[in-house]
């Protein structure tokens, strides 16, 4: 098996650094790296350590690359049966799709790094003979919170916490995130001030516009000694409006410059707590946030009062045609998924526009589609179009039908 290096170069890493920024070298056929998959269908052991010598700096990271395809089977063999398996090179070559290069030292001859191994689902699934079946959250929205000097910000300034979050590969994770760009009409609804508000209405409002049923909160409050010196995080993980606390703990490094590290590092911990949380069942949907408040029915006229000439059926017919809008919700593992979805979308008779409004690679993005029609004529229109559509109080969530596979043809006797 080989492995090409990236374009770019990846220079000496600090091993004082917490955690590298996640570099992923995923793998298409024939060695050829590939845009990164994400690990929605794959397995992932992270922090298998090597440290490994070689002639030259290249033949001593395929070397460590190597060793940690099988330290990483032998590692999810140990997490899901029990115990520990092996495997042949070339059968790991078949089932590896991806190493994550979480922190790397690179010498003249010796390769030292914290990496991360990520397999087929399907495949490693049969050879342990496991299942492979996986239950996500409902659509969670996630607002970044974080205070420094004070002062808190979610999206009415680009913070490093907010970009920290849209590293996380969330594809490998139980948690359907909805995150949003921070851009536009975001900085507006989902702001530190609305983080404050336990009232559901104005949240169910929110919640409506991005596609999410409920909403996490993401905290983070920085303290530093002086400019460029330690830093101490303090971070914690609520859910709903009652911010009910899921996790928190505190973090610290000695040089600011590693604080893309630090974060990495929490946002990392916090994903594995709101999993946990869902595994024991306590992420559950708010009941009051889910139900909505009857709409008042208007009054019956007065016998007296003279009833108004009803519009005619053509004015019937525009009011009818007028048009809607949905937010639809799509799985994106690269940039290419977003655009063609869009254009399909756009493709569909009856559709005004469709556009990106939370983007999440590797996730799960959300559309805003304006379409002359009813919710129930668009999911028809989306399903004839060879759509798998799941249906939900004004969303639709779309993915590709899986092809029918060929049954194999008898054996000859």
């Amino acid at each position: 098996m080989q492995f090409r290096r990236p374009k770019t170069v990846l220079g000496a890493v600090s091993a004082l650094a917490l955690a590298g920024a996640g570099i992923m070298a995923a793998r298409g056929q024939g060695g050829v790296p590939s845009a990164p998959a994400g690990a929605a269908n794959s397995f992932e052991v992270s922090g298998v350590q090597v440290d490994v010598s070689g002639k030259t700096a290249d033949i001593a990271r395929q070397g460590g690359w190597r060793i940690a395809q099988r330290k990483g089977w032998s590692m999810l063999s140990q997490r899901l049966t029990g115990k520990p398996g092996t495997l042949s090179d070339s059968v790991l070559d078949a089932i590896v799709t991806g190493i994550v290069v979480e922190r790397e030292q690179i010498g003249p001859s010796r390769y030292i790094a914290s990496l991360g191994v990520q397999f087929d689902r399907a495949k490693a699934g049969s050879i342990l003979g496991v299942s492979i079946a996986v239950t996500h959250s409902p659509p969670m929205l996630l607002v970044p919170l974080q205070y420094s000097g004070g002062v808190g910000q979610v999206f009415e300034r680009d913070t490093a916490w907010a970009r920290a979050w849209n590293r996380l590969r969330a594809a490998g994770s139980t948690i359907d995130y909805v995150r949003l760009r921070g851009t536009g009409a975001d900085r507006l609804l989902v702001n530190t001030g609305q983080t404050l508000r336990h009232g559901r209405n104005w949240w169910r409002t929110i919640l409506d516009q991005y596609g999410a049923v409920d909403m996490l909160v993401a905290e983070v409050q920085l303290r530093r000694d002086y400019p460029g010196g330690p830093i101490v995080g303090i971070f914690s993980a609520t859910h709903g409006p009652d911010k009910v606390p899921v996790s928190s703990f505190a973090l610290r490094i000695d040089n600011g410059d590693a604080i893309d590290a630090l974060f990495d590092t929490a946002v990392a911990r916090i994903d594995k707590a709101y999993q946990a949380a869902l595994t024991d069942g306590r992420l559950h949907t708010d009941a009051v946030l889910a139900a909505r408040p009857p709409i008042a029915q208007p009054e019956a006229p007065a016998p007296e009062e003279t009833a108004t000439p009803s519009p005619t059926p053509s004015v019937e017919a525009s009011a009818t045609a007028a048009s809607a809008a949905l937010s639809v919700q799509v799985e994106t593992p690269n940039a290419a998924a977003v655009n063609a979805s869009e254009s399909a979308v756009r493709g569909v008779p009856g559709v005004r526009s469709a556009t990106t409004t939370s983007l999440a690679l590797g996730g799960i993005s959300v559309m805003r589609v304006s379409f002359d029609g009813s919710q129930a004529a668009l999911r028809a229109a989306l399903e004839s179009r060879g759509w798998s559509v799941q249906e939900g109080p004004g969303v639709l969530r779309i993915r590709r039908a899986a092809a029918p596979q060929a049954s194999p043809s008898p054996k000859a006797q």
